[in-house]
């Protein structure tokens, strides 16, 4: 039981990481996720399903979900459409597209085929499956985070986190900031679709609608992770929304095995996410201010300290 909170957790947390790039690093709101996690969820299936592979059909499904953010990118630089309408629309179209990917069927199984959770517990065969599953899904989103930590302290990530705080600089150093949202936006949703390919493997199917609701609970998890300790260092920005994918699964999973106790059913998980996230921003905006307050108050002290020194 706890292990497979952790798994899915972890897989979960892949696409945290996704829309922690598009929603705290780029300062945009993207909603292309919605999609481009379903979308990576049929690559993935569809690869299996036919032979392809599961390694292929997983980098397939980063790279197709990379062109999904791409497209959104495209839609808001070269068209002039704001970045949430814009991905608004790709969402919209990337259903019609996983609809084909998967052959016209909301559904396609992956029971009678090879996954990567059917294949790790061979690979670790000193364990349980379940604790193997565990071992195989670490190892995945270890490597995640070490390249994305790796990524943002180059030079292009470096940009791309500059264009998030202040565009008009990144503008005045002679940097495309079209191309960087281009890039940016494509990164994210590749991990996001990534992440739905892992997620089809290990409940055993894809689903059309796989992504509905994902954006809502990558900032849930994104504010539950930002309660934990605060940090501007990227290794530790991606950590916290690790442990806090993994946290917010677990009180999904406790929410379905003991909310019978308080009247709270699956159908008002929505609703209390929804909630959740409203007032992490409402105690976020509290604790910015007063941290604005006391850095104003003891800015306003060490004027009056050297006023009374000069005179």
């Amino acid at each position: 039981m706890i292990e497979g909170i952790f798994v899915e957790g972890l897989i979960f947390s892949i696409m945290v990481l996704g829309v922690l790039i598009s929603y705290r690093i780029l300062d945009l709101a993207d909603l292309t996720c919605d999609g481009s996690f379903a979308t990576g969820a049929a690559v993935a299936t569809m690869c299996i399903v036919n032979g392809i592979g599961i390694t292929v059909g997983l980098i397939l499904a980063f790279l197709v979900g990379i062109l999904c953010g791409m497209v959104t990118a495209l839609i808001h630089t070269k068209l002039r459409i704001p970045g949430l309408l814009a991905s608004i629309l790709t969402m919209t179209m990337l259903y019609s597209v996983n609809l084909r990917i998967l052959g016209n069927k909301a559904n396609v199984p992956l029971l009678k085929v090879d996954t990567l959770y059917k294949l790790f517990p061979s690979a670790f065969p000193f364990v349980s499956s379940a604790v193997a599953s565990l071992i195989g899904t670490i190892i995945i989103v270890l490597a995640v985070k070490i390249l994305m930590d790796l990524f943002f302290r180059a030079d292009l990530g470096l940009a791309i986190g500059a264009l998030g705080g202040n565009e008009q600089m990144v503008v005045s150093q002679g940097m495309n900031p079209s191309l960087l949202k281009l890039i940016g936006l494509g990164i994210s949703n590749g991990l996001i679709a990534l992440s739905g390919g892992l997620l089809a493997q290990y409940q055993g199917f894809a689903d059309a609608n796989l992504g509905t609701g994902m954006v809502v609970q990558g900032l849930a998890a994104i504010m539950i992770g930002e309660f934990l300790f605060s940090s501007n260092r990227i290794s530790l920005i991606t950590l916290r929304a690790i442990l806090g994918a993994i946290i917010y699964k677990g009180l999904m999973f406790f929410g379905r095995k003991y909310g019978y106790l308080i009247g709270i059913t699956t159908n008002d998980f929505k609703l209390l996410t929804g909630i959740l996230v409203i007032i992490s921003l409402a105690v976020a905006k509290a604790r910015s201010s007063a941290s604005d307050a006391g850095a104003k108050k003891k800015a306003l002290e060490r004027t009056k300290r050297k006023g009374e020194a000069n005179a």
